[in-house]
């Protein structure tokens, strides 16, 4: 629930002061989908998970998340899939492996080299749902979660953001 830092403009003299809680209340985890086809609009798949703090609670997103991920959005495109994704624990998880194995017929994965955000089309979508919350003062984490979905839904349904944030890494696509 700490803030994100972001700029704003205030009456000359006065800086603009929010206060927020000293205490972290959760955390919202986010996982996205960019696709592309040539010839096609661009389209956004997400999931969503909002840790609470509670005990025995998951804190993130876990392989099982992103498998039903990449099984909704094969579901919706009706086609094969070329994921290119990075180097992230629940990514490289044995039963993650294990069902990219048994799905070789629809599913194709590249990884990213270790550390290479700016070659992450989907950075750029996080970039864009940070800047929408960055002068957000949540009262809560429901009212946190809730501009993230909005945020999230709006980029979803803005194909030109999303072809954006491809342009952005330099990767082309050959059709």
């Amino acid at each position: 629930m700490r803030p994100p830092h972001a700029r704003t403009w205030g009456r000359l003299g006065c800086t603009p002061v929010v206060r927020v809680r000293g205490r972290g209340g959760g955390r919202v985890s986010m996982a996205g989908l960019s696709c592309y086809k040539p010839g096609q609009r661009s389209r956004m798949f997400y999931s969503f998970h909002v840790h609470r703090g509670r005990k025995g609670e998951k804190k993130g997103l876990t392989w099982q998340d992103y498998r039903d991920l990449l099984i909704r959005a094969h579901i919706q495109l009706g086609g094969p899939i070329v994921l290119v994704w990075d180097n992230l624990r629940a990514h490289l998880m044995p039963p993650m492996q294990e069902f990219i194995e048994a799905n070789k017929g629809w599913l194709t994965v590249f990884q990213l080299p270790s550390y290479a955000p700016d070659l992450n089309p989907q950075e750029g979508i996080w970039s864009l749902v940070k800047r929408t919350i960055g002068n957000l003062a949540a009262a809560n984490l429901d009212q946190l979660a809730r501009a993230v979905r909005r945020s999230l839904k709006q980029i979803q349904y803005r194909p030109h953001l999303i072809d954006g944030c491809l342009a952005t890494t330099g990767l082309i696509m050959d059709g």
